[in-house]
């Protein structure tokens, strides 16, 4: 009986099955975040210490945690966005070249993972897709109009908690800035990077009385062309939908 799709990734990315990797032969290292157009719109973000939301206890937020999928009307303000893109990507050091620290663990400090946002109801903001420029914490306009949370949802097979949403976080891999350290390896680092990341956004998202539901069914091509990946050096990994709770 051939071997699955599965097994045979766990086989081809064991430590014995790897080839040198870049890093291992001398080759530089990506950018630790990836180009953008400098000439497009942006908006700047406040730093932490002048964000006000409220707090909450770690151990309330670990048992108060579930996935919520009916959202109240209610819009996000962007100090709340901002609170939570802090909470999952948000840039503590850079070291020059080498690696960024953030709140989250990534294997080596590779942190591959830009973030993505489809702005439903979050204030000063215009409803649309935005990209999360962590290292210079800024916003990144990417495309306006309330038609793109349709195609969102569609792209998330019809899960209509998504056009619902205040706002939709997209984590898309950028794989060279992971597999350059770990080879073919760097993908499994990739799906882990990717739970922590979300999970953090759980737990940040009790702090603002907001609730959150992980999305990992929904069409690979179409979310990709939605955000503009090319699905294969950088593709949508992981989606999460966050709103104000009932």
């Amino acid at each position: 009986m051939p071997q699955n799709i599965g097994s045979r990734f766990i086989d081809e990315t064991r430590f014995e099955s790897l080839a040198p990797s870049d890093q291992s032969r001398g080759l530089p290292p990506p950018p630790l975040e990836a180009p953008w157009d400098s000439s497009a719109e942006t908006i700047d973000l406040p730093r932490r210490e002048r964000i006000g939301v409220g707090t909450i206890d770690l151990t309330e937020a670990i048992h108060r945690r579930i996935s919520v999928r009916e959202f109240s009307s209610a819009a996000l303000a962007l100090d709340e966005l901002c609170y939570l893109l802090l909470c999952t990507q948000g840039v503590r050091r850079v070291v020059p070249g080498s690696a960024t620290f953030r709140p989250v663990p990534s294997a080596g400090a590779r942190h591959a993972m830009e973030t993505y946002l489809l702005v439903n109801r979050v204030k000063k903001l215009t409803a649309g897709l935005y990209r999360y420029l962590a290292i210079e914490r800024k916003l990144l306009k990417l495309a306006e109009g309330a038609e793109l949370a349709a195609r969102l949802t569609d792209a998330c097979l019809g899960q209509d908690f998504v056009g619902a949403s205040a706002v939709t976080f997209i984590w898309a891999a950028d794989v060279y800035r992971m597999t350059w350290r770990y080879g073919q390896r760097g993908y499994r680092y990739l799906l882990l990077d990717a739970g922590h990341v979300c999970q953090n956004l759980y737990l940040a998202a009790e702090a603002v009385d907001a609730g959150v539901c992980a999305i990992g069914a929904y069409d690979d091509d179409k979310v990709n062309a939605l955000v503009g990946l090319d699905g294969k050096d950088q593709f949508a990994i992981y989606l999460a939908a966050v709103g104000k709770r009932r």
